[in-house]
């Protein structure tokens, strides 16, 4: 069994609605079963800034699938929900990122394992250190805890409570 982190993450209204759809296609996936959710946090958006506010939340999977399996199972969600990648950054009904799986480290041209920008961004450390905050990330071999440590203030501070559960 595989165990695989996964950031979840929509700023196209309905965003809620969004989230539940994605969960419910993942946990309708017999290949994977879902471990933990975090709480749902609402943040600015980075790079591309005409665009509405994000809901993002962290999963921790168990999983027969292999990395690229889960990369193929995310993206069909993805494109159920109608992803459009017409903008990079930009707005999104729902994104569905590999954070970690097992331990691997990898880089195919398809996925970068661990997720190369993970360790810079609040909106996926502070749900997963929610979940799993003593957790190793492969290759730098730092907690999720000391990561979220190292980032500014300002960035935690962007950082909101949506919702506890979904």
């Amino acid at each position: 069994m595989n165990q695989a982190f996964i950031a979840l993450g929509t700023n196209i209204e309905p965003r809620e609605e969004h989230l539940t759809q994605a969960l419910d296609l993942l946990e309708t996936n017999e290949y994977i079963s879902i471990q933990k959710k975090s709480s749902i946090y609402e943040t600015a958006p980075v790079g591309y800034q005409d665009q509405g506010d994000f809901l993002n939340m962290v999963l921790a999977l168990q999983t027969n699938l292999s990395s690229m399996d889960l990369l193929e199972a995310c993206q069909q969600i993805e494109k159920e929900l109608g992803r459009k990648r017409d903008i990079r950054f930009g707005p999104r009904t729902i994104d569905l990122d590999i954070l970690t799986f097992n331990y691997e480290n990898s880089t195919v041209e398809r996925l970068i394992i661990p997720h190369p920008r993970m360790h810079e961004r609040a909106f996926v450390l502070i749900p997963l250190a929610e979940i799993a905050p003593g957790f190793v990330v492969p290759v730098q071999k730092k907690t999720v805890e000391a990561y979220l440590e190292e980032l500014p203030e300002k960035d935690k501070a962007d950082v909101r409570l949506w919702k506890t559960e979904i």
